[in-house]
């Protein structure tokens, strides 16, 4: 085989004392999407950070086209051809399409600025990958899809020979994920070499000629994906079977905790009623925009109704806010982790402690040692992996951030747990024992409201399904009757 245009041998990276990167190695031709797959913590962004020139190897090569890569600089990993386009864009949204294509690099004519040659350059860049936008349209508005489609041109317009897409899909619709994949395919056709990093191995088998995974920092197998099927690299990724995705423990199905009637919020949702009882999971479905997360918002306190009812365990709640959603025993575990569950730069322990501050109060202070005891028992619970309890929740992994939001409310011992997209962007086995801890609970006799776009999760969870469109609540489903075909067409509104 000809010479690859990227190879990374024996990469050793160690931040403290975590070994994140233990003797990697990675290996991309051109005209190849290669899928790098890993736990959240298996090292993947580690490896990545380094080619796009944000962490400098401790030990070990990485060459680009045979010759060595000069690491440690962003600007020197875009001039020597490598691009990341990452899971969250970042465009000037006040400056048009072809600006933030060629920001800082705009062609001139005469000591000016050429605006129709600019324009042209991006308008045959978008037309050489299919992708029908207007170059002189200003980026605020623009949807995550597109916003990627942008960064990923600009990527072209330095002539980038090897991109990296960092989970790209987690945040998009099914027919984005269909456009993003054919532009990857457009892109290993025209010679450049592709790396893919996706929890979802249904897109990592639609695209990817070949995968690498990694595990614990270290690269454990590497194959083509003509030879490999889903068990295989799962046991790869997580070092063991994982027997059952969706661990549904029996539960006994009790009294109405929470009971919602004729809900509704101008512009977002409309005349919403329903009920979730102890022990039982009810799933919100439906497409992105339907309205699932506005309502659940509006349960908790924090966005406003115009009208209805919302009762917990027989009491209205009235002048209804999320402290007070907190005393009638609502946690809400939030769609986004990062911006809305989480203090980063605080650590594992405080995060853990901070909806139950006042219980661990003494002398109107706060105890640091039972602070820690807290997070430690719900870490030991929830199998969190981290190297100190005190460091800060922002170096840990996607998946076990996730852990500590759960931690975080959990721990105020709820009656009504609601959680939105519990496993986005988490990996299959941090997916597993996210849905065997909601299962337990529910068993325990709390009463499980999900909002998910995850339809396996959905109907491998939920009891019974709830599903929205357009702000409306279209379907109720028991978990005997879910089937997919009827959960989408009823999300979709399409014909039976």
């Amino acid at each position: 085989m000809a010479q690859p245009l990227l190879r990374i041998s024996d990469a050793s990276k160690r931040f403290g004392g975590v070994q994140a990167l233990d003797r990697a190695s990675l290996v991309v031709h051109e005209g190849e999407v290669v899928g790098l797959l890993g736990e959240n913590g298996a090292g993947k962004s580690t490896l990545v950070k380094t080619l796009a020139g944000l962490h400098q190897l401790d030990a070990g090569v990485i060459e680009l086209d045979g010759r060595s890569f000069r690491q440690g600089n962003p600007r020197l990993a875009r001039e020597q051809g490598v691009a990341i386009i990452y899971q969250e864009p970042s465009l000037f949204p006040d400056l048009t399409l072809a600006e933030n294509v060629f920001v800082g690099r705009q062609p001139k004519s005469g000591g000016r600025v050429d605006w129709s040659q600019m324009r042209a350059r991006t308008a045959s860049l978008f037309a050489d990958l299919g992708i029908d936008l207007d170059p002189g349209r200003l980026a605020r508005g623009l949807s995550i899809a597109d916003q990627q489609m942008v960064e990923i041109v600009k990527a072209l317009s330095l002539d980038a020979r090897l991109i990296i897409m960092d989970e790209p899909s987690a945040a998009l619709t099914n027919a984005e994920v269909e456009r993003l994949l054919g532009v990857a395919r457009r892109l290993r056709d025209q010679g450049r070499g592709v790396i893919y990093i996706s929890h979802r191995l249904e897109e990592v088998f639609q695209v990817c000629d070949s995968v690498t995974v990694m595990r614990d920092g270290a690269t454990v197998a590497s194959a083509p994906i003509a030879e490999v099927d889903t068990a295989q690299i799962v046991r790869w990724m997580v070092g063991r079977e994982i027997t059952e995705m969706f661990p549904k423990v029996p539960a006994q199905i009790g009294e109405v905790i929470l009971s919602v009637e004729g809900l509704s919020s101008t512009g977002e949702f409309h005349d919403i009623s329903f009920e979730v009882r102890r022990g039982e999971i009810v799933a919100l479905a439906g497409l992105v925009g339907s309205g699932r997360s506005e309502v659940v918002r509006a349960i908790f306190g924090i966005d406003p109704i115009t009208s209805g009812t919302i009762t917990m365990a027989g009491t209205r709640l009235s002048r209804h806010t999320p402290s007070r959603a907190m005393a009638a025993g609502i946690s809400l575990v939030p769609e986004d982790r990062r911006l809305q569950g989480l203090l980063m730069p605080a650590s594992i322990a405080h995060n853990t402690a901070l909806t139950v501050l006042r219980r661990l109060r003494r002398a109107g202070l706060v105890r640091i040692g039972a602070e820690r005891r807290l997070a430690e028992e719900w870490a030991t619970t929830l199998r969190l992996r981290y190297a100190s309890i005190d460091d800060p929740v922002e170096r840990l992994s996607g998946g076990n951030q996730q852990k500590v939001v759960l931690s975080k409310w959990l721990a105020t011992s709820p009656r009504l747990l609601i959680v939105d997209e519990p496993t986005r962007g988490i990996d299959v086995g941090t997916k597993a024992e996210v849905h065997r801890l909601l299962s337990e609970q529910a068993a325990a006799g709390m009463a499980v409201l999900m909002v998910s776009s995850d339809l396996p999760e959905v109907l491998g969870m939920a009891d019974r399904i709830l599903v929205m469109r357009e702000g409306r609540l279209v379907d109720e489903i028991s978990r005997a009757d879910a089937t997919q075909e009827r959960v989408m067409t009823a999300a979709a509104g399409a014909a039976a």
